[in-house]
């Protein structure tokens, strides 16, 4: 008989939170008991698991107990409150903040990418930001057959990185702009639709965002590759849903470009989208509610003679989130560690 579960997600009313319970459903995750659990302002929520309506409740300890996995999508001051509670009562904890993402102790996982890493783990798991997921898919199985000596990536991140209300502000903002109006600004620092500005995570110093700063760390701790040269810029754009990258890439040695896409289209978690004669790429729209991160218009860097460029699509709330995660938990049965 088959070994079912008892799983809990915090943050359940979230955009991600919700894309959770929708992919549990879709890949029949063997569920015994559904606890969602979210702030008390959420609480007395009700969700559809299965068919079925589910009461989300307010966390505590007590509503901890028992539960035999958790992801957590709630931000990081909520998952370093409760997940080490959650793993004190025996569950293993997935966790979509960068709370735990660059502790030495904890593993950062993109399951195409590092799935050994899982085997380290002591009750916490970190699931990568959404920009650094999609860009590993593409670039570790290029790394894998030539080593990759410097990345400079370029983001174009959709409102749904910002959540559900960051979204519906969009819409809002767009309604009111072609009605002759003034764009009400609450969520976002500054008007997106018809606009879009430098991401507005905390900058350092060195004149770099966090969000930046975090492609930067998490791809060498991800890659194992902690001396990784690699430089970003990350930029929101005024589309609702899936993040785009412009990715150039430097090699140990010179990479033709038939040679990146033949291992591209058989690359787990890849979709090779190329139409040179038709200018037909990766586009947002197209990676939307997709699980792969959608790959094309590679080409030779005319700058470097070891230098590749592509283009990447990927549907931040699914690969870039969600998905990420419940691919984390499904490598965690299949290797007998849940």
């Amino acid at each position: 008989m088959r070994k079912t579960y008892r799983i809990g997600i915090l943050g359940a009313t979230g955009a991600v939170g919700e894309e959770l319970i929708t992919l549990l459903q879709e890949r029949k995750f063997p569920i015994a008991e559904l606890r969602l659990l979210s702030s008390e302002r959420s609480a007395g929520k009700q969700l559809v698991f299965d068919d079925q309506s589910v009461t989300v409740q307010s966390v505590s300890a007590e509503v901890l107990k028992g539960l035999d996995l958790v992801f957590a999508s709630a931000g990081g001051a909520v998952s370093r409150q409760w997940l080490p509670i959650a793993v004190a009562e025996g569950a293993i904890a997935i966790d979509n903040s960068s709370a735990y993402r660059m502790d030495p102790e904890v593993p950062l996982v993109v399951p195409e990418v590092n799935p050994e890493d899982v085997v380290q783990h002591c009750g916490i798991i970190a699931n990568p930001n959404c920009t650094t997921i999609l860009m590993c898919v593409a670039i570790a199985p290029l790394h894998r057959a030539i080593p990759i000596r410097r990345i400079v990536a370029s983001t174009y991140q959709s409102a749904s990185g910002a959540g559900a209300r960051a979204m519906a502000e969009v819409k809002v903002q767009a309604q009111a702009i072609l009605d002759g109006a003034s764009p009400n600004v609450e969520v976002l620092p500054y008007p997106l639709a018809f606009n879009l500005f430098l991401h507005n995570s905390p900058m350092d110093g060195s004149g770099y965002c966090e969000e930046e700063l975090k492609m930067v760390r998490e791809t060498r701790k991800i890659m194992g590759e902690p001396s990784l040269a690699l430089t970003a810029t990350c930029v929101r754009v005024p589309v609702l849903r899936a993040h785009s990258e412009a990715i150039n890439l430097e090699f140990a040695a010179p990479f033709a470009p038939d040679k990146a896409r033949e291992i591209l289209r058989h690359a787990p978690g890849v979709m090779l989208v190329e139409d040179f004669d038709r200018n037909y790429f990766p586009m947002p729209l197209e990676a939307t509610g997709k699980d792969p991160v959608l790959v094309g218009r590679i080409r030779q860097d005319l700058s470097h003679t070891c230098g590749l460029d592509l283009w990447l699509c990927g549907d931040q709330i699914r690969k870039g989130a969600a998905l990420n995660a419940v691919q984390i938990a499904e490598l965690l049965m299949a290797r007998g560690l849940l």
